[in-house]
């Protein structure tokens, strides 16, 4: 790495202060350099934001929205103690009775696969689905709903503000 060579200058006579030469070598500096730059291009390149489209209603107060068939819908209203209660149809005339279930495997995702099912071998056409966050519930059960759709291939959802009569029933089924 460092080379230091301590010759003398003179041939001979008085002894001068010796001069010493002294010489780097930077060829492993440079080497750990490029390696160093390498990995952070590499790096910053694999290591992509990860979010979730969404699309936002305008914000302009002009209802375009079409009335959305109640024998497609299903309801998904978050509630507390990362719990969610999900009816098909209409609350008051409900065609699958609103049931409490949780975000495990065997909870909203195979709720919105069976409903799915029944909906298309019904209708023919895709399930709607409408979720109602409450004020009890947290943003990362919002977000796992949302993933829960993306993960079942739901085309069509939408978030919407809870109504009075969804709160009512989540505090009647003690979430």
């Amino acid at each position: 790495m460092a080379e230091l060579n301590s010759s003398p200058q003179n041939g001979g006579g008085k002894h001068k202060r010796k001069k010493i030469n002294a010489r780097v070598d930077l060829t492993a500096m440079v080497d750990l350099a490029f390696l160093l730059i390498t990995f952070f291009i590499m790096t910053t390149t694999l290591a992509k934001p990860k979010a979730m489209d969404l699309t936002m209603p305008d914000k302009t107060g002009i209802d375009t929205g079409l009335p959305v068939p109640a024998s497609r819908t299903l309801t998904v209203v978050l509630g507390k103690n990362n719990k969610v209660m999900y009816f098909l149809g209409e609350l008051q005339k409900p065609i699958i009775a609103p049931l409490v279930t949780d975000f495990s495997a065997n909870g909203i995702r195979k709720a919105i696969i069976e409903t799915n099912k029944k909906v298309h071998g019904s209708s023919g056409k895709s399930m709607i689905v409408l979720v109602k966050p409450s004020d009890k519930s947290q943003y990362s059960n919002l977000v796992s709903t949302l993933d829960e759709l993306a993960i079942t291939g739901i085309q069509l959802y939408a978030i919407v503000d809870i109504a009075p009569a969804d709160v009512d029933a989540l505090k009647q089924k003690g979430i």
